[in-house]
Protein backbone atom coordinates (compact mmCIF):
# COMPACT_ATOMS: atom_id res chain seq x y z
CA UNK A 1 0.00 0.00 0.00
CA UNK A 2 1.62 3.49 -0.84
CA UNK A 3 1.90 6.20 2.04
CA UNK A 4 -0.84 8.29 0.58
CA UNK A 5 -3.47 5.26 0.55
CA UNK A 6 -2.37 4.87 4.21
CA UNK A 7 -2.59 8.59 5.34
CA UNK A 8 -6.17 8.14 3.15
CA UNK A 9 -7.58 5.44 5.51
CA UNK A 10 -6.16 6.55 8.35
CA UNK A 11 -7.53 10.20 7.83
CA UNK A 12 -10.90 8.51 7.00
CA UNK A 13 -9.93 6.77 10.76
CA UNK A 14 -9.86 9.94 12.76
CA UNK A 15 -13.15 11.25 11.00
CA UNK A 16 -15.22 8.11 12.44
CA UNK A 17 -14.03 8.36 15.48
CA UNK A 18 -15.20 12.58 15.21
CA UNK A 19 -18.37 11.01 13.71
CA UNK A 20 -19.16 8.17 16.33
CA UNK A 21 -18.20 11.09 19.17
CA UNK A 22 -20.74 13.21 17.73
CA UNK A 23 -23.44 10.19 18.79
CA UNK A 24 -22.05 9.54 21.43
CA UNK A 25 -22.35 13.17 22.86
CA UNK A 26 -26.26 13.15 21.58
CA UNK A 27 -26.94 9.95 23.73
CA UNK A 28 -25.50 11.56 26.87
CA UNK A 29 -27.05 14.56 26.42
CA UNK A 30 -30.86 13.67 25.38
CA UNK A 31 -31.59 10.02 26.12
CA UNK A 32 -29.91 8.42 28.97
CA UNK A 33 -30.96 9.56 32.33
CA UNK A 34 -28.90 7.64 34.47
CA UNK A 35 -26.00 9.92 35.53
CA UNK A 36 -23.41 6.97 35.96
CA UNK A 37 -24.02 6.15 32.02
CA UNK A 38 -24.46 9.85 30.80
CA UNK A 39 -20.63 10.38 32.27
CA UNK A 40 -19.54 7.20 30.91
CA UNK A 41 -21.02 7.75 27.37
CA UNK A 42 -19.20 11.41 27.63
CA UNK A 43 -16.39 10.41 28.71
CA UNK A 44 -16.11 7.58 25.61
CA UNK A 45 -17.07 10.99 23.18
CA UNK A 46 -14.65 13.17 24.37
CA UNK A 47 -11.87 10.33 24.06
CA UNK A 48 -12.75 9.74 20.57
CA UNK A 49 -13.14 13.50 19.54
CA UNK A 50 -9.53 13.85 21.57
CA UNK A 51 -7.95 10.96 19.38
CA UNK A 52 -10.07 11.87 16.49
CA UNK A 53 -8.69 15.63 16.22
CA UNK A 54 -5.16 14.22 16.96
CA UNK A 55 -4.88 11.86 13.73
CA UNK A 56 -6.34 14.59 11.47
CA UNK A 57 -3.81 17.65 12.89
CA UNK A 58 -1.36 14.44 11.99
CA UNK A 59 -2.24 14.09 8.70
CA UNK A 60 -2.71 17.36 8.18
CA UNK A 61 1.00 18.44 9.65
CA UNK A 62 3.20 15.41 7.92
CA UNK A 63 2.50 17.42 4.75
CA UNK A 64 1.91 15.74 0.91
CA UNK A 65 3.74 12.64 0.31
CA UNK A 66 5.24 11.88 -2.98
Amino acid sequence: MSPSMLKMWISFAGMGLMIVSIFSIYLSRYKFSNGLLKGLTALFAYLCMIVGGLIVVYVVLSGPTR
